[in-house]
């Protein structure tokens, strides 16, 4: 790290420099290199910095997310990493090694037309992984909820179980939301003439990873509809799933009465027509049987039972 701005000497020459969970020593090196401000460094090694671009004298500092969808959980992973990006080089910051390095790198290799463009080629391509990383996340969250639909109309699952799964993606969308709508901020000011970071050359790629950050954008916002359309749907299904279970309770308790109510005639300790005779049992066991019978056959003509 001692030795970058060596190698900034040689006029055709750019550096990137990646550091993960860097000491303190290691950052003021690096600073002290390039002439990174004390602010952006505390900022590089700050937890839940929120997705930005700022710029200081001599350099701009980067702050994005890479992400991905646990496909069993419905939990959103996250990656935080940091980028300083002088004239001349670029300096990615990640605290932990879930960020893909490796992917990054195959990124760069597979395309080295346009290398000659220096930072913006380099940059350019750490935004690309990211923007796609989000829309690969969007396009898993969109499936899961789909899921989540047909899980809806599944009287099977029970209804704990989906509450739980339902509240997962709810979160995970929220996170969602938070880091993926800020880059379209950071692309656009990217593309800004006056900061002289994007050749004209590079800007039908930068204005690509543009159209994917609206993508993703508007994908996201349409999901969050969703979810609250399935939300909704799943308490008018608790509704209409509640009221069924009341007709039919209802209905059986209408049925029990009947009987109760012969019974309990036949039953008072005072003569009555066919007391103490054979025919009056027969004719309150008729009563019983027909008025059930009847009550049952009313009840599920009207889709009560």
């Amino acid at each position: 790290m001692a030795q970058i701005s060596d190698y900034l000497d040689e006029s055709d020459t750019m550096v990137w420099l990646d550091l993960c969970a860097p000491q303190q020593d290691e950052l003021r090196t690096v600073s002290d290199e390039l002439g990174l401000e004390a602010l952006a460094i505390e900022d590089a090694v700050s937890r839940h910095e929120r997705a930005k671009l700022d710029r200081y004298p001599g350099h701009l500092f980067l702050n994005a997310y890479d992400v991905r969808l646990d496909s069993g959980s419905g939990r959103l992973l996250t990656s935080e990493v940091s980028a300083f990006v002088t004239e001349r080089a670029v300096v990615t910051v990640r605290q932990d090694p879930d960020f893909d390095v490796d992917e990054l790198t195959r990124r760069w290799d597979a395309d080295q037309r346009l290398a000659g463009h220096g930072v913006a080629y380099l940059l350019h391509g750490l935004l690309d992984m990211v923007v796609d990383r989000h829309f690969a996340a969007v396009q898993d969250m969109d499936g899961k909820l789909e899921d989540l639909e047909d899980l809806l109309f599944d009287e099977r699952t029970p209804d704990r179980t989906m509450q739980r799964y339902s509240f997962q993606l709810r979160k995970s969308l929220v996170l969602l939301r938070r880091v993926v709508l800020p880059m379209r901020e950071i692309v656009n000011t990217l593309m800004r003439r006056d900061l002289d970071i994007v050749p004209e050359a590079m800007a039908p790629f930068y204005q690509d990873v543009y159209d994917h950050v609206l993508r993703a954008t508007e994908w996201t916002e349409s999901l969050r509809d969703l979810v609250t359309t399935i939300q909704e749907t799943r308490i008018a299904l608790q509704g209409n799933r509640l009221n069924e279970v009341m007709k039919k309770v209802t209905s059986w308790a209408a049925i029990i009465a009947v009987p109760t109510a012969v019974t309990g005639f036949y039953g008072m300790n005072v003569p009555y027509p066919g007391f103490d005779q054979e025919w009056g049992v027969l004719t309150s066991v008729v009563v019983l049987i027909v008025t059930g019978v009847g009550l049952w056959v009313v009840f599920k003509r009207r889709d009560w039972l």
